[in-house]
């Protein structure tokens, strides 16, 4: 995935500011593909120069340079034909299962500390996609974009609930003797 697929997907969302797409973006998109402000600042103009977006001063601007940023067809083309192309599969770069990996050949690698903070970061970000479930997503009725985005996020529970099995797993297993 490319970050300029990811901001305009949120643009068509909805048009916003550089500063509100960020915003938006962190706590939407953010959530598995992260950016700076700085590189959605820098993407928001090559998009630009390439006639994906369009800007005009926002509303709100006052004597500031606050642009608001809408998706032009030949955004929505680019992004229909990115998303219409077959991915490559995750590839996982982790340095714990590096650890793990010498811990099998060196004992005294000690690595309680590393998933005990694993393990706290988890749950914490499960705790929250749970919240966000229960506030956004409270029945069965609802439209087809709301499904997708349920289904996006049950990805991200599912993906914290599989990291705490593991880690548990880890941990039972580097306690045991042989």
């Amino acid at each position: 995935m490319s970050l300029p697929h990811a901001l305009l997907t949120s643009l068509l969302e909805k048009s916003s500011s550089g500063y509100d797409l960020a915003r938006r973006f962190d706590k939407s998109i953010g959530h598995f593909w992260h950016a700076t402000h700085q590189q959605i600042y820098r993407e928001l103009a090559r998009m630009e120069e390439q006639g994906w977006i369009a800007s005009k001063p926002a509303a709100d601007a006052g004597k500031t340079r606050k642009r608001e940023y809408r998706v032009l067809p030949k955004g929505r083309t680019e992004l229909t034909r990115w998303a219409n192309e077959t991915g490559a599969p995750l590839d996982l770069r982790d340095g714990l299962m590096v650890k793990v990996r010498a811990a099998a050949t060196l004992p005294a690698i000690e690595l309680d500390d590393e998933i005990h903070a694993r393990l706290q970061d988890h749950a914490q970000q499960l705790a929250h996609y749970r919240e966000i479930e229960q506030r956004d997503f409270p029945g069965p009725d609802s439209t087809r974009t709301q499904r997708l985005q349920h289904l996006l996020l049950r990805r991200g529970i599912f993906y914290e609930e599989a990291s705490i099995a593991w880690l548990k797993e880890l941990q039972k297993a580097l306690r045991q003797k042989d």
